[in-house]
């Protein structure tokens, strides 16, 4: 991780869970990491947590459904930080919105931060990226194993097809760089059932969350921390496509 040490990093819903996560370790390895979420109130809590540390945390409030406010930010991070070297699309969120029975406005929320958001970070981060002749930066998919197969759970069919063009996306980003001639890379992490606020608000009930939670001993967010320092961590020449990674016990 020593090359990343002073370089600039975005993590998306940096402000709980996984997102946290990732922007602590990030923080803990040296870099100058951009956090951003709707509730930056809770990411300034973080950077005052972290402010002992050799990196720097920069609380950024973005709501990944309004384009203009992403634009907002990177030309923020051009701005004020010479531009992105790593792309950290971690921001998601699921409905309980069956395919037959589901609602339009959860099924649209769900592709606005599941899918467009992390595709226009994408080009905006690539842009920066290819403006500021950065060839070795590095851009991340926060997945699921929902991007790789379907539960029986109807309540869960929509956030599956979210989940799976996340996987079709990471399969043409790695395309269109490899056409360009690029050295920027693209890594997927996809968790099982990983203990956060995700399935309480999924469920939106605290008490069904964690009896979810409860019936077997879940991945932390800070394991998904550890596969992308993983993925950065790799030779210039090493491409880690996909993580996949669940609880031992998890069944499906």
């Amino acid at each position: 991780m020593e090359r990343w040490v002073g370089r600039v990093a975005l993590v998306t819903g940096a402000s709980v869970g996984i997102g946290a996560a990732i922007t602590r370790a990030l923080v803990k390895h040296g870099m100058k990491v951009v956090g951003c979420a709707r509730n930056v109130q809770q990411i300034e809590v973080i950077k005052n947590e972290l402010k002992s540390e050799k990196g720097q945390l920069i609380p950024v409030k973005c709501d990944l459904t309004k384009e203009e406010e992403i634009l907002t930010m990177f030309g923020r991070i051009q701005n004020e930080l010479g531009g992105v070297d790593v792309c950290i699309n971690n921001a998601g969120l699921a409905h309980n919105a069956p395919l037959l029975s589901g609602s339009t406005a959860d099924w649209r929320n769900m592709l606005d931060v599941n899918v467009l958001g992390p595709c226009i970070c994408t080009r905006e981060a690539f842009q920066q990226m290819k403006k500021n002749k950065v060839d070795d930066g590095h851009i991340f998919l926060i997945n699921s194993m929902s991007g790789h197969r379907v539960v029986l759970n109807p309540g869960g069919h929509f956030y599956s097809v979210s989940k799976y063009a996340v996987s079709a996306l990471l399969e043409g980003i790695r395309n269109e760089l490899v056409q360009l001639g690029t050295h920027i890379r693209v890594t997927a992490v996809s968790p099982g059932m990983v203990k956060t606020e995700f399935e309480i608000r999924r469920t939106k009930s605290r008490e069904e969350g964690e009896k979810i939670y409860a019936e077997y001993q879940c991945l932390e967010a800070d394991d998904i921390a550890d596969a992308v320092v993983y993925a950065l961590s790799a030779p210039p020449h090493v491409q880690i496509h996909d993580i996949r990674l669940r609880p031992t016990e998890q069944k499906s």
